[in-house]
């Protein structure tokens, strides 16, 4: 672990409210002048999922917490929960991307805003298609990882399973456009993915069959060191530095004690996110204290927002998917260390 990060311990918790009795996580994250504000995944007894709002000071002092939900389950495929927000803002439009469940499948979605308070969701935006559509297009030229059919099969027990999707989850923007591009990760296990497109409009179910065709041209990371070495997924929003997009992340590592979930941290070409340039071979933070280890599920460090603060990068992350806490660190230090660590492709 760096020298520099610091953990601060849990910024919030669930209250009495009915829409967060049970947990709070997940949150995400912008900085403007007027603090910090955290859009959360809010769970009830019921375990349904909202997501509601609170805004800090960078000391981490609570400004505003609302008593309502701001963003809610309104239509079928999102019944049962809207999940894990991450949110950027490009070309003044605030771009929520959150986990949509209709009590079966989990897929990305979208809602924008121009204000921060009303949101018009966008709909799905990834594919909707069946797991063994994707897998006869995505393996029509070879192979894919067995992972792919190990975390993705429909369940068993479920008798129908034309009603059983591609699960894809951990929709993420990177917050400006690169060459006229919008960029997007997005995570079917066990790797992250990146898409690259136009307009949201370009993702039409052609434009899904022939990016499966050519799958493994997508991919952008996969599990390389121990700690990560079940799968992966998007974490924060990419963040510009002059040395590359940082990119903090989660990785899953399958246990005797059951998947522990760790933040881990990656450097991706300024220019060309599609190539990877560094990435620390060890977890920046992973389950250590209490309240991370312990809670709804056990063994937690889900990073999925972060800010600036002169240099200090600030950390936001579901612990136990109970919480909410945070971490503090140098963010020079960081790339210095990412530096030490270039992508090499046959590391293991």
């Amino acid at each position: 672990m760096l020298s520099s990060l610091k953990k601060r311990g849990i910024l919030l918790e669930k209250t009495t409210h009915g829409f967060e009795n049970l947990g709070v996580l997940n949150p995400a994250v912008l900085r403007n002048r007027e603090g910090i504000h955290l859009w959360y995944r809010a769970i009830n007894k019921t375990h349904g999922s909202v997501i509601g709002y609170a805004r800090f000071d960078v000391q981490g002092q609570l400004l505003q917490r609302d008593e309502i939900p701001s963003i809610y389950p309104q239509v079928s495929y999102e019944c049962h929960g809207v999940e894990d927000p991450r949110i950027v803002m490009i070309e003044g439009l605030f771009y929520l991307t959150y986990t949509a469940f209709d009590g079966l499948n989990a897929r990305g979605a979208l809602a924008t805003s121009n204000d921060m308070i009303h949101w018009e969701k966008q709909g799905l935006i990834v594919a909707d298609i069946r797991f063994a559509d994707f897998i006869l297009l995505a393996e029509s030229n070879r192979p894919l990882n067995e992972k792919y059919h190990r975390y993705n099969q429909p369940p068993q027990g479920l008798l129908d399973t034309q009603d059983w999707k591609l699960w894809d989850k951990n929709v993420i923007l990177f917050p400006r456009r690169i060459h006229g591009k919008l960029y997007l990760l997005h995570r079917i296990k066990p790797d992250i993915q990146l898409v690259i497109i136009q307009e949201f409009s370009d993702l039409t179910t052609a434009f899904w069959e022939n990016y499966f065709l050519h799958f493994t041209e997508g991919i952008l990371l996969s599990p390389r060191y121990e700690h990560e070495v079940s799968y992966v997924g998007g974490g924060c929003p990419p963040i510009e530095t002059d040395l590359g997009w940082l990119l903090i992340y989660h990785g899953v590592h399958d246990t005797i004690d059951g998947y522990v979930y760790s933040a881990c941290a990656a450097l991706l070409d300024l220019e060309n996110p599609k190539i990877e340039r560094c990435r620390l071979p060890y977890p920046l933070f992973g389950p250590e204290y209490e309240y991370e280890v312990h809670g709804i599920i056990n063994n937690i460090c889900f990073p999925s927002g972060a800010v600036v603060v002169d240099e200090l990068l600030y950390i936001f992350y579901g612990a136990a998917d109970k919480r909410i806490a945070w971490v503090t660190l140098s963010l020079p230090a960081l790339l210095e260390e990412l530096q030490r660590n270039p992508f090499e492709p046959h590391a293991t």
